[in-house]
C-alpha cells in the first residue's frame, strides 16, 4: 500500500521550497515509517537552495527531525511502533570500519546523504512517476517519511520532541566541536566564529568544559547578546577587534582553540581563526563551504613553527547513538539549554518564511511544528 504525505521540496537551485503532496513507500527490510513531530531549520538546507552544495533534485528538505515510529519493516530491531525518536542526519550502521572504531559520525552509510537516496540507490518519495530524494536520507520537511532504522535514536518518552529535535544536528555539531573536536579544557581561551544554531552550542560546550574565556564573533547583535546569556565572556562584531581582545586576555599567547561555525566558510574566516590561536592551537572547521572553492589558505611556516592544527569536524565528531541520548539527559538535568535556542516556530507551509528569518539574522533556531 502506498501512503501520501505533504512535504516541502526543492526542484532546482535558486528556487524556494514548494509544498506538494507525495506518495510514500511503506518500510522495507530494516526501515521504519516515522511521523515527524518537529523539524529544525538548519542553515545546511540553504546550501541546497542556493546551489553551493548541490544535491540530486528534486529533494525533500530537512535533516533535523524528531517524531514517533508508526510502523517498522522486516528485520527492524532498534525501535518499535510508538517509540519516540530523534533522527541523526548521519546514519550509523554500527558495523562498518568507522562505527566499529567509535566514529559513528563517519559511517559509510552517510555516502548518499546529499543524493537523497537510500544506501542502495532507491527512493521512498515519489510523484508523477518521478523519484524524490530526502535530505540526509530523512526529509524532515515532510509529515511522514520512510527511513532507515540506522537513522533514528530512541529517546525517553517524557522529553518534549519539539525541543529534543535540536539534538539531531545543531546541538551535537556545535557542542561536540568544542568538547570533542576542539578538545576544550578548563582554563582555555576559545574563539567561536558564527553564533547560529551550531555556534551557540559551541558556546555551551566550551562553557561546560570550563573554558576561562569564550570569545564570540558574529555581525548580528541578537546572536552576540544570546551568546553572552549562554555564558560567553566577550562578544564582537568584528574579527580584528576579537583578536585584539584575545591578545590582551592571554598576555600575547593567543587562543587555545578557534572554532569556525559560520553559515558559509570562506578564506577570510579561516585565516582569522588560524592567526588568533597561539602555539599548539587548534582550528576546527565545522561550517560548510562551497565544495568547488578552496577556502583554506594559510602559512605552512606558521603551522610548522607554531605547531598549529587545522581540522574538520562532522556532527561535532560525536557518536549519534550515544551523544544524542547523553545530551538529552544533560537537558533533562538542567545542564544543557534547548528551550532557549528556539527563537520562533513555524508551520510546514511557512518554511520559506522561516528561512528568510534565518537569512535576516532574526533566529538562533527556527523549528517547524508538524500538525499532529
Amino acid at each position: 500500500m502506498t501512503l501520501t504525505t505533504k512535504a516541502a521540496v526543492l526542484t532546482e537551485p535558486g528556487k524556494p521550497f514548494e509544498i506538494v503532496e507525495l506518495d510514500l513507500d511503506e518500510p522495507r527490510e530494516g526501515e521504519v515509517l516515522i511521523k515527524y513531530t518537529a523539524a529544525g531549520l538548519c542553515h545546511s538546507d540553504l546550501h541546497l537552495t542556493d546551489g553551493d552544495l548541490p544535491p540530486r533534485y528534486p529533494i525533500v528538505g530537512g535533516h533535523e527531525g524528531s517524531g514517533v515510529i508508526e510502523a517498522v519493516g522486516p528485520g527492524v530491531t532498534k525501535v518499535k511502533p510508538g517509540d519516540h525518536v530523534v533522527c541523526s542526519f548521519i546514519p550509523n550502521c554500527g558495523t562498518c570500519r568507522y562505527c566499529s572504531t567509535g566514529r559513528q559520525n563517519l559511517c559509510d552509510m552517510g555516502a548518499t546523504i546529499l543524493e537523497g537516496s537510500m544506501p542502495d540507490g532507491s527512493f521512498r518519495f515519489h510523484s508523477g512517476g518521478k523519484d524524490f530524494g530526502a535530505m540526509c536520507m530523512l526529509g524532515t520537511f515532510s509529515e511522514r517519511a520512510t527511513i532507515s532504522q540506522h537513522s533514528v535514536v530512541k529517546v525517553d518518552d517524557w522529553l518534549p520532541l519539539d525541543k529534543a529535535v535540536l539534538v539531531g544536528c545543531g546541538v551535537p555539531s556545535g557542542w561536540g566541536t568544542s568538547v570533542y573536536a576542539g578538545g576544550v579544557r578548563a582554563g582555555d581561551t576559545v574563539v567561536i566564529y558564527g553564533i547560529g544554531g551550531l555556534g551557540i552550542n559551541a558556546v555551551q560546550g566550551a562553557v561546560s568544559s570550563g573554558a576561562k574565556y569564550v570569545v564570540v564573533v558574529d555581525p548580528v547583535a541578537l546572536k552576540r547578546d544570546t551568546a553572552i546569556k549562554f555564558g560567553a565572556t566577550h562578544a564582537f562584531a568584528d574579527a580584528a577587534e576579537a583578536a585584539t581582545k584575545v591578545n590582551e586576555l592571554t598576555w600575547g599567547q593567543g587562543a587555545d582553540q578557534a572554532l569556525i561555525l559560520v553559515g558559509t566558510v570562506d578564506e577570510e574566516v579561516v585565516q582569522n581563526a588560524t592567526a588568533v590561536v597561539g602555539k599548539g592551537g587548534t582550528v576546527v572547521i565545522t561550517g560548510l563551504a562551497d565544495p568547488t572553492k578552496l577556502t583554506v589558505h594559510v602559512s605552512g611556516t606558521d603551522l610548522t613553527l607554531n605547531q598549529k592544527t587545522i581540522k574538520g569536524s562532522l556532527f561535532g565528531s560525536a557518536n549519534p547513538q550515544y551523544d544524542i541520548v547523553k545530551l538529552l539527559r544533560l537537558y533533562d538535568s538542567g545542564q544543557l539549554k534547548l528551550d532557549e535556542l528556539i527563537t520562533q516556530t513555524y508551520t510546514l507551509d511557512q518554511v520559506n518564511d522561516g528561512y528568510q528569518d534565518l537569512r535576516d539574522g532574526k533566529n538562533i533556531r527556527g523549528v517547524i511544528l508538524h500538525e499532529n
